[in-house]
């Protein structure tokens, strides 16, 4: 069922006339519009994109179905619209309008405002060809970029300056932009799963991580891999092998009918059986669609049933405060007999000589 088939069923299901979305991402998904202001009007018979002056021309192009209405004052606008239609209560999306948002559309719109969440979310999950098709392109110029600055990765050359070859690399590959800032942390630092990189110098028995992606057609890739300055010790290998294989035994369990949770279990596991339980804090994995951080998760807490055509992350680590951390992570779609890997780089770990 299309997009807006799908809300127009959830509209009946909560007793509601008119869905309004706000959430740019959702709207982008539903309408296809890339613009920085507008929302999205869904009732049984109409669809509508409401934006101002400077996006008109913009919508008419990239929203063809879709009614174009322009925008002077929103909350006229919307009066208007819910008067000359006879509309009694509008599903709005909760978790994005703020409580001072939704105080002036009630003063000024006579009507009931039904919070819901998560709908267009929902949707979003399982991927169509073309989305497929955008990720897989995203994962294959991180790849790309990942195997070209690795040979220029060495000790002396700073957090920030490796980062800034990365982001060229994946730009310059033909990119349209940075899934997140990359995260390039070494020694103590490769230790905080979510580093900002820094002035620090890479040196002699560091453990870096190199965590990236990149946006193509306004779908994300990530992808994560450690490597070590210098010949690593006893305690760098055991390290990485744990992770390498919790990384490779819960990839391999990836496939519908499994949940978030039982996936995630199988890593937690094996890292908790090698004695560094305490030291992987985080989910295994997360949806990433046109957002980096997307349903459903890989987690101890989420029961939701992999689909085909969901695209996730599979990402164990251990992070060893004084030391430093280890993360192998890959990107993964799952199919309908199982799992498609849509990152390449090699996972042996790498020593920077």
């Amino acid at each position: 069922m299309e997009g807006t088939g799908w809300i127009r069923e959830r509209l009946k299901s909560v007793e509601a006339e008119v869905f309004l979305g706000s959430n740019a991402v959702n709207r982008r998904y539903l309408t296809g519009f890339t613009g920085s202001a507008g929302f999205v009007w869904i009732t049984q018979d109409e669809q509508a994109l409401l934006t101002d002056f400077r996006y008109i021309e913009q919508a008419k192009a990239q929203c063809p179905g879709w009614k174009i209405i322009k925008i002077d004052n929103f909350e006229d606008i919307l009066g208007t619209m819910v008067e000359e239609k006879g509309i009694k209560s509008v599903a709005f999306e909760g978790d994005h309008i703020t409580v001072h948002q939704l105080e002036k559309w009630k003063e000024k719109v006579p009507v009931e405002f039904k919070s819901v969440t998560g709908w267009v979310q929902e949707l979003r999950m399982v991927k169509n060809k073309d989305e497929i098709i955008a990720i897989s392109r995203a994962a294959e110029i991180g790849d790309e970029a990942f195997a070209e600055i690795l040979g220029s990765i060495r000790s002396g050359m700073s957090e920030k300056e490796a980062a800034l070859e990365l982001e060229f690399a994946m730009r310059r590959l033909g990119a349209d932009g940075m899934s997140f800032d990359p995260i390039v942390a070494s020694g103590p630092n490769s230790a905080l799963p979510h580093a900002r990189p820094s002035e620090r110098i890479f040196s002699y028995g560091d453990f870096v991580v190199f965590d990236f992606g990149c946006i193509v057609d306004g779908y994300c890739s990530d992808m994560t891999r450690t490597v070590v300055i210098g010949e690593p010790d006893e305690k760098h290998i055991l390290i990485y092998d744990l992770v390498l294989q919790a990384q490779m035994k819960s990839l391999a369990e990836i496939a519908p009918g499994k949940t978030g949770m039982e996936i995630d279990a199988i890593a937690r596991d094996i890292i908790s059986d090698g004695g560094y339980g305490r030291y992987f804090g985080h989910g295994l994995g997360h949806g990433v669609g046109l957002e980096i951080h997307e349903r459903p998760r890989l987690s101890k807490t989420d029961d939701t049933v992999l689909e085909a055509g969901m695209v996730v992350t599979v990402e164990p680590g251990i992070y060893l405060p004084d030391f430093g951390g280890v993360r192998i992570e890959d990107l993964v779609l799952v199919t309908e007999n199982g799992f498609q890997v849509l990152t390449s780089t090699f996972k042996e770990l790498y020593v920077v000589e």
